[in-house]
């Protein structure tokens, strides 16, 4: 952040909603091209964490599936409904929120394609069965 408020609790609240840096004005251009560089020098973006439930494993950064080290091709919306599930840890995700977070805003409420989709993830990760529709609520591995 570059600002005029240079006291300490706004360099504070700037940082703790997100700023990797704050330098208030007045400021010397040589600091803030250092602080720059600096920035850039970081080492890359921490890679997502492989999700791993129920034997399946599912590598965000890859875009890879494994069932039981098996490897398992899933179309995009399969693969985004499944890492929803992965990573609500056991808990019971709604459909609307499947649409939410696996679809895009334009996408018909009304519409059973989560269900659909969630059939054919089912079929491709084979038996035991790991997708649980818990009636009236959603969806849980």
């Amino acid at each position: 952040m570059l600002t005029a408020s240079g006291d300490v609790s706004d360099r504070v609240e700037g940082l703790e909603i997100g700023a990797d840096d704050y330098l208030p004005k007045p400021f010397a251009f040589s600091e803030l091209t250092a602080r720059v560089r600096a920035l850039g020098r970081r080492t890359s973006v921490p890679l997502p964490p492989v999700l791993e439930r129920a034997g399946i494993k599912l590598d965000p950064n890859r875009r890879e599936v494994f069932r039981d080290g098996r490897e398992i091709q899933l179309a995009p919306k399969e693969f985004a409904v499944l890492e929803v599930l992965l990573r609500s840890e056991g808990a019971v995700v709604s459909a609307e929120q499947l649409l939410e977070k696996a679809w895009d805003e334009n996408t018909d409420p009304f519409t059973n394609v989560v269900r659909v989709t969630v059939m054919t993830l089912r079929r491709k990760l084979g038996e035991p069965a790991v997708i649980v529709t818990v009636p009236g609520s959603g969806y849980r591995i």
